[in-house]
C-alpha cells in the first residue's frame, strides 16, 4: 500500500530524520578512507550523501528499485564518486567481491525475500568486508508513526494490520542479528541508533502525512474527508505540543553490522 512516487514528498515526510539517522549510523561503522561503497535501498540518497561527506570513499554505487527516488538521489548526492541505478536489491547488478562495505538505510523492512537480499549484499562485498544495515524501530522507538497509528487504531480498529509496528517483526534486535547470522556473516553486532525529531507546530508534523509516501501516508491520503480530519483532531489533542507550539519527538533506529568471512 505504499507509494514511492515522489523523493520531495518522502524528504518532508521522513526524510530529513533519515539524514540525522544515517550520520549517527556512520558514527558507529568502521570503514577505512578509500574504500567503495554499496548503498543499497538508497532512496532519495540520505545514507549515500553521509557516506561522501564523512568516510573519504573512493567511490559509492546507490541502488533502489524506485526510479523517482532515484533520480532525487542523483541530485542530491553531484559527487563524481556517486553512481546511482535502478535495481532490484535481490538480484544486484554488480560483480562479486567488487565493493569493500555494503550499506542498507532504512529498506531492509520493505525487501520481500530479506534472506535473499543479504545474501546478495554478501556476495558483493570482499572478504573482510562489512555489510550493515539499520531499521526504523517501528513497534516502539519511531514516535512519529507511533502517534499517527496508536491514534489511527482508535478510530478505526482494522487499520491495526497496516501499523508498521505489526507489520515488520524483523525490525527488532533478535532477527536481525539471526538474519545476519543465517547469511553467514562473522562478528555481528546490534546497537540502537537514536535522533531527535523536532516540529515547528502541529502542521511541521501532520501536513507530511499528505504526501503518500510510505505505508502511514498512503493510508492517511486514502481516508475519506471526515475520518482524516477526525485523525487529525485525535493527533492534535494527543501530541505533546508545547506552550510555544513545537512538538519534540525522538526517534529510534536498529543497526546491525558483521563482517564477510574469509573464504
Amino acid at each position: 500500500m505504499s507509494d514511492w512516487s515522489s523523493g520531495e514528498a518522502y524528504e518532508r515526510y521522513v526524510g530529513r530524520w533519515s539524514r540525522r539517522v544515517a550520520a549517527a549510523f556512520l558514527d558507529g561503522t568502521v570503514v577505512p578512507p578509500g574504500a567503495r561503497w554499496l548503498d543499497v535501498g538508497c532512496g532519495t540518497g540520505a545514507l549515500t550523501s553521509a557516506v561522501l561527506a564523512t568516510a573519504d570513499p573512493a567511490g559509492v554505487l546507490g541502488v533502489d528499485q524506485a526510479a523517482p527516488f532515484v533520480a532525487h538521489a542523483r541530485r542530491l548526492a553531484a559527487d563524481p564518486r556517486a553512481a546511482f541505478v535502478v535495481a532490484d536489491a535481490q538480484a544486484l547488478p554488480v560483480r562479486d567481491a567488487a565493493f569493500d562495505a555494503a550499506v542498507s538505510g532504512l529498506a531492509l523492512n520493505f525487501v520481500p525475500d530479506p534472506h535473499r537480499a543479504v545474501a546478495e549484499w554478501v556476495r558483493a562485498v570482499k572478504p573482510g568486508g562489512a555489510v550493515t544495515a539499520y531499521v526504523w524501530d517501528y513497534a516502539e522507538g519511531m514516535e512519529l508513526m507511533r502517534w499517527f497509528w496508536d491514534a489511527a487504531a482508535e478510530l478505526d480498529p482494522v487499520v491495526a494490520d497496516l501499523d508498521e509496528g505489526r507489520r515488520f517483526p524483523l525490525c527488532h534486535p533478535d532477527p536481525l542479528s539471526r538474519l545476519w547470522t543465517d547469511a553467514g556473516l562473522t562478528g555481528v553486532v546490534v546497537r540502537a541508533i537514536g535522533v531527535r525529531t523536532a516540529f515547528a507546530g502541529f502542521d511541521d508534523y501532520w501536513l507530511p502525512f499528505l504526501g503518500g509516501q510510505g505505508p502511514a501516508p498512503a493510508y492517511a491520503v486514502r481516508l475519506p474527508e471526515e475520518h482524516r480530519r477526525a485523525l487529525r483532531d485525535l493527533l492534535r489533542a494527543r501530541l505533546p505540543i508545547a506552550a510555544d507550539g513545537t512538538i519534540t519527538l525522538t526517534a529510534r533506529a536498529w543497526a546491525v553490522r558483521g563482517s564477510v568471512p574469509h573464504r
